[in-house]
């Protein structure tokens, strides 16, 4: 495979091409190879779970915690046993293999998602199947990337190939596929990362389209929502929706770390803590269908499981199509639709904590999509009841852009959130109210929580990971917010002896010598290192004089200067530290900046992103 890969180099390189192109050739097959994947999972999970309905049926409320039990144990036992990267929902393990490992995933990952997956949310568990194939994916990529002996840079590219043609398969989506990579995975919008990636989810979209013969996702949105339309006087009401939408991620992403703390801390077998997630599961179903039952409306429930159970996709579609409010005629009968929206987004909320806490394995962004749909929804009904929105809308309308809000607030990534509802509703007049919301509920969530729900874990873990990348941060923060050595406050003149420098040393902690002319200007440095080289030979100090030390190739800095230019200097002079200057044209030090405080504020930087 190595051969292979070298002799694509060579001929691309032929043809003119760039060296690392040779990627998009690999994206392809990477996009191709993850949509086949996609596709075999999404038909696999969807006969798992009719066959799972199928037996609740049979079975009656037994079945409501028999079977989430049975699936969440044997996802407990792949699990313990076989990776213990597939629990849980996918983006952070993705995350922390591009941070820690360069990328590297073994294919054994990707294999024990795929069965732990259809396992957890065939079986009832409240996951869903993005976070899934999104860690397939990346395996995929990184499989690939193994196999042709790509550099762990390329490998870094390949992950994110193989994520971004898991969320254009499984959604028809593949721009919010690429942004989705860019924005939340590699923070790299650079045209060597876009390139590949962009063919990889092309790839992807094309061959789950002629596989299946059409033209739609495997999650669709109901034909009625194209006629959804926004007018100006609900703006009010979306600013609304986007703040209620922020403290609605909030609170599910700190439910769902409260969980997993409590389970982490709780000292009992591994494999016992997913029947207890099954039990705790089937005791919510119970409770859920005896208090819908008092409020007397099944419109958002169809089949024997509840409405919370698995992906949650059908409920969406309902609560998504108009009818649904229509439907309910009468203050009571509205009342009671509201109550049971409330009522969803509470239980979902508890039933995925309880799945992935507990060891199952899905994803969050499909709970994300269900919450901001409740959220949504329900807002919108009670405007309605409060005579607050105008004729002709409906409250579908706010569940569909509440989709949008809960997703870009949980993830931080509103980017990938708004071109994903495009991409599913194909509707430009919804995209204003949608860019509202899911911009504002962002800014809510960042505002109460400097972490997505990706990250939070990783970070507590001691990873650090920014909200930008690496050159941004560079070329936003500048010399001046850099920790700066004081000077002494004598100057130093080529002219000295260097037995100056060593008494100077002596008294202030100084790391390297600045040297001005007559008029003051910097000319040139002596670093610390030179002199302990001089007092290797003591008897030649009395002799020598700055000049025979002093280096002219080290130049100063501006205190404007960004650190991308503090780190360019740094490397092409290979001092430790520079001088800081007033201008260019009295050139007089100010103080100096050493690499490792540079380094230090890059980093403090990294995590105020």
């Amino acid at each position: 495979m190595a051969a292979l890969t070298a002799s694509i180099r060579r001929a691309l390189k032929r043809l003119g091409f760039r060296e690392e192109w040779y990627l998009i050739i690999i994206g392809a097959l990477v996009g191709t190879l993850t949509g086949l994947a996609a596709i075999a999972f999404d038909w696999l999970l969807h006969r798992a779970f009719d066959s799972a309905h199928t037996l609740e049926a049979r079975l009656g409320p037994v079945g409501l915690v028999v079977i989430p039990t049975v699936g969440l144990a044997a996802t407990g036992v792949l699990v313990h046993y076989f990776a213990a990267e597939a629990k849980g929902h996918g983006v952070p393990q993705v995350m922390r293999a591009l941070i820690t490992r360069g990328g590297f995933i073994p294919w054994r990952t990707g294999i024990v998602k795929v069965a732990t997956s259809i396992l957890t949310v065939g079986s009832g568990g409240s996951a869903g199947t993005e976070g899934p194939i999104v860690q397939i994916g990346a395996t995929a990529g990184s499989v690939v990337g193994q196999r042709l002996g790509v550099s762990r840079e390329q490998m870094s590219v390949l992950v994110g190939c193989g994520a971004a043609a898991g969320i254009s398969s499984i959604f028809n989506a593949p721009i919010a596929g690429v942004i989705f990579v860019l924005e939340v995975l590699l923070r790299d919008f650079s045209l060597r990362a876009f390139t590949p990636i962009v063919v990889a989810s092309v790839f992807s979209a094309v061959t789950t389209q002629a596989v299946l013969g059409e033209n739609e996702a495997i999650f669709t949105v109901e034909e009625t929502l194209h006629a959804l339309e926004f007018t100006p006087q609900e703006l009010p009401s979306y600013v609304l929706l986007g703040g209620i939408c922020g403290l609605v991620a909030v609170a599910f992403q700190r439910l769902l770390h409260k969980g997993e703390d409590l389970y982490d801390a709780w000292r009992i077998h591994p494999l016992l803590k997913p029947i207890t997630g099954g039990l705790a599961l089937g005791a919510l179903a119970l409770a859920y269908i005896a208090l819908e039952h008092a409020l007397g409306t099944g419109s958002l429930t169809r089949g024997p499981a509840p409405a919370f159970f698995a992906n949650g996709y059908e409920p969406i579609h309902r609560m998504l199509a108009p009818d649904t409010y229509l439907g309910a005629e009468g203050a009571d009968a509205r009342l009671a639709v509201l109550a049971l929206l409330l009522l969803l987004m509470l239980f979902k909320a508890v039933a995925t904590t309880f799945t992935l806490a507990s060891g199952g394995s899905g994803g969050v962004f499909a709970p994300s999509l269900f919450l901001g749909a409740t959220a949504g929804g329900a807002l919108g009904l009670s405007l309605e009841l409060l005579h607050l929105i105008p004729d002709g809308s409906t409250p579908a309308s706010y569940a569909l852009v509440g989709m949008a809000a809960v997703l870009a607030a949980s993830s931080h990534a509103p980017l990938t959130a708004i071109l994903l509802l495009f991409e599913l509703t194909r509707n430009i007049y919804v995209m204003l109210p949608v860019m509202l919301a899911a911009v504002l509920a962002t800014v809510v969530a960042q505002l109460l929580d400097r972490d997505s729900i990706y990250t939070f874990r990783l970070r507590r873990s001691g990873l650090r990971v920014g909200r930008s990348r690496d050159l941004t941060v560079l070329r936003r923060v500048h010399v001046r917010g850099v920790r700066q050595t004081t000077l002494p406050p004598e100057p130093v003149y080529p002219s000295d002896p260097v037995a100056k420098l060593v008494a100077m040393h002596a008294v202030y902690d100084t790391p390297d010598f600045p040297v001005v002319d007559e008029r003051g200007r910097y000319v040139g440095m002596v670093t610390g290192l030179d002199v302990r080289t001089a007092l290797i030979d003591r008897e030649a100090i009395p002799l020598l004089l700055v000049a025979e030390l002093m280096r002219d190739d080290v130049p100063p800095l501006l205190p404007d200067e960004t650190l991308e230019v503090a780190l360019d200097r740094f490397a092409a002079c290979d001092a430790a530290s520079l001088v800081v200057v007033n201008d260019n044209e009295e050139r007089r030090p100010l103080a100096l900046v050493t690499r490792a405080d540079v380094m230090q504020r890059y980093r403090d930087a990294l995590e105020e992103a």
